[in-house]
C-alpha cells in the first residue's frame, strides 16, 4: 500500500516540466485534484462534514485560479494540463 507521500511523488513525477520542478502551475493543479477527489469521496459518506465542505471549496477554487492563469499565460499548457487530467472546459 503506498503511502501519502508516495502518491505525491508519483503525482510530481507525471506532471513535472523539469528534473527540479515541484510548483509549476502544472504540479500544484494536479496534486489539488487529487486533494479534490479524496476529499469529495470522504463528503459523499460524510455529507454533514461543513468544515471539509468549506475545504473543498477553497480547494476548487484555488485550481480554477491557477487554471485560468494558465490560460491566459500559456493557453497549449493549459489545454495540456486539462487533457491529462479530465477536466471540463
Amino acid at each position: 500500500m503506498t503511502t501519502k507521500s508516495n502518491k505525491k511523488k508519483q503525482v510530481i513525477d507525471k506532471f513535472k516540466t523539469h528534473a527540479q520542478d515541484t510548483g509549476s502551475p502544472e504540479v500544484q493543479v494536479a496534486l489539488l485534484s487529487q486533494r479534490i477527489g479524496n476529499v469529495a469521496g470522504h463528503l459523499k459518506s460524510h455529507s454533514h462534514d461543513n468544515h471539509s465542505r468549506r475545504g473543498l471549496l477553497s480547494m476548487i477554487n484555488k485550481r480554477r485560479r491557477l487554471l485560468h492563469f494558465l490560460m491566459r499565460k500559456a493557453p497549449d499548457r493549459y489545454q495540456d494540463i486539462i487533457g491529462k487530467l479530465d477536466l471540463p472546459k
